[in-house]
């Protein structure tokens, strides 16, 4: 064991308090931007990338402020990470739990991909973009402005010099 006092506290091995420390996942407080309180285990938060960085850095110490994700967002993906803590979950239940997840209006699929692009949360972010990408599988250009509520800013002109650059992206 390191017995360096730089290694250690109160003459305890750093190897121990990590051990004590693993049994027993600590709580941390996070902040959504709409000012509500989270308590979380530690092993849930910490599926955050973001989150996880600032717990190894030592700034996890009070409330952690997530201004980039509201309260509802928030909620939805803490319920994701609860249920990717635990890796013995069985595969197909994972995938059932992630279908049913994922089966929320755009909006809330707008949000979820934001925050777990701010969280760097890979896996979330990976299955909502890919319910992004089956939204838009098979759709037609003018489909896919209805459904994300894009406005067409191209004058017809231009509309035409694309699809003559892009041929292939409109060939079915």
């Amino acid at each position: 064991a390191i017995q360096s006092s730089r290694f250690s506290c109160v003459g305890f091995p750093l190897a121990y308090i990590f051990l004590a420390c693993k049994k027993k996942s600590m709580a941390l407080k996070l902040k959504s931007s709409d000012n509500k309180i989270f308590e979380v285990e530690e092993l849930v938060a910490v599926q955050s990338e973001t989150i996880k960085s600032l717990v190894e850095d030592g700034c996890a110490n009070n409330v952690i402020p997530l201004p980039n994700v509201d309260s509802k967002t928030l909620e939805l993906v803490l319920d994701w990470c609860k249920n990717h803590v635990d890796v013995k979950l069985d595969e197909e239940k994972l995938k059932e739990y992630e279908d049913k997840f994922i089966e929320v209006d755009l909006a809330v699929l707008y949000d979820l991909l934001m925050a777990a692009n701010y969280l760097n949360i890979k896996d979330l972010l990976n299955r909502a973009s890919q319910k992004v990408a089956d939204m838009l599988k098979g759709k037609k250009p003018e489909q896919i402005r209805e459904t994300f509520n894009i406005v067409n800013d191209f004058s017809p002109e231009e509309e035409e010099e694309i699809r003559k650059e892009n041929l292939w992206a409109f060939e079915e």
